[in-house]
């Protein structure tokens, strides 16, 4: 069950170029603070090594991140990476989540020029299916899975406003006096990526010149991405409010990353009493996340052994999940 260990070694040891053009392939994905998201974070390193990725898991720390959760991350085979914050300008924005303004941190990622392409993944995210497959898509490009504009926080847009989403565009057309429709817009949850320390450079001088919007670093990435922006099937990003807000798009079949962010759904705070979070979909899902999380056979193979894991882990916080019966 343990990742192929000579595949991560090299990808964590080979020598920094210049710009970009590193060797290596590997998952990476953002952790910030001392709260319990370093549970997402280990089940997301047991969930690759339950698919058989031969890739490692890569995770840019900022500096506030405790010894403790670091060397949780590194007793399940991490790479751990610290990383400085980035800001935005300083603005008066209110942004759709307060704590969102952290995030473009994440630009830090395309620093990271020893691997030649990445996939990043948030800590709310879970790999049910190999997707290694998205590393070998053609170069130049970011790849992401469209998002909704169904989400109240988009009240202020005129896309809300008539109803219009990329995820129906023939359910309410787009007004032609209304000028060209909206361009694609993605998710950043989930992207596959080359690092570049040019990108990076030029991604850190846009940021100084945009001004911020309520979705922070997934409304600039969009921007500063649009040209070379190409969409890929939501089964690589089931954000789960798909769920309801367009089920005809959604084949749980077929569903390889679940991306547990609508309210109430982070597996390891999970009550059911939140809205839609009554679902048994939702709840299957969240079982899903919880036996992977749970099965100790896909432990990193390391001197810590699974009762200090624990221990480490539930001074985290966040509640143990018990399912109902109908979750089973």
């Amino acid at each position: 069950m343990a990742p192929d260990i000579t595949t991560a070694a090299a990808n964590a040891t080979v020598e920094q170029p210049k710009a970009g053009g590193g060797r290596g392939r590997a998952f990476v994905t953002f952790l910030a603070g001392n709260g319990d998201y370093v549970k997402g974070v280990v089940g997301l390193a047991k969930g690759l090594r339950k698919v058989k990725s031969v890739y490692p898991l890569v995770v840019a720390v900022l500096p506030d991140v405790p010894e403790e959760h670091r060397k949780i991350l590194n007793s399940q085979g991490c790479i751990v990476r610290e990383i400085e914050p980035v800001y935005p300008p300083e603005n008066q924005t209110q942004f759709a989540m307060a704590y969102y303004v952290i995030n473009y941190s994440k630009l830090r990622i395309w620093e990271f020029v020893e691997y030649s392409k990445m996939i990043y993944l948030d800590g709310d995210i879970q790999v049910f299916e190999n997707i290694d497959h998205l590393f070998d898509l053609p170069d130049n490009y970011f790849y992401a899975v469209m998002d909704c504009f169904c989400e109240k926080s988009w009240t202020h847009t005129p896309q809300y406003q008539i109803g219009y989403c990329q995820q129906c565009p023939d359910k309410v057309e787009w007004p032609s006096n209304f000028g060209p429709k909206p361009p694609l817009y993605f998710n950043a949850g989930m992207f596959v990526y080359e690092p570049n320390l040019v990108t990076y450079r030029d991604l850190l001088e846009a940021l100084q010149v945009t001004k911020p919007t309520s979705f922070a670093e997934q409304d600039f990435l969009n921007i500063f991405f649009r040209e070379k922006y190409k969409p890929i099937p939501n089964v690589y990003n089931l954000v789960l409010a798909m769920l309801w807000r367009h089920p005809e798009n959604v084949e749980l079949d077929k569903v390889q990353v679940v991306h547990y962010c609508a309210a109430g759904s982070k597996p390891w705070r999970y009550t059911g009493k939140e809205e839609n979070m009554e679902r048994e979909d939702i709840k299957m899902f969240v079982k899903k996340w919880w036996d992977i999380y749970e099965d100790e056979t896909l432990d990193y193979d390391n001197p810590l052994n699974v009762e200090r894991l624990t221990a480490a882990l539930l001074k985290a916080g966040g509640a143990k999940f018990v399912p109902a019966p109908s979750a089973a």
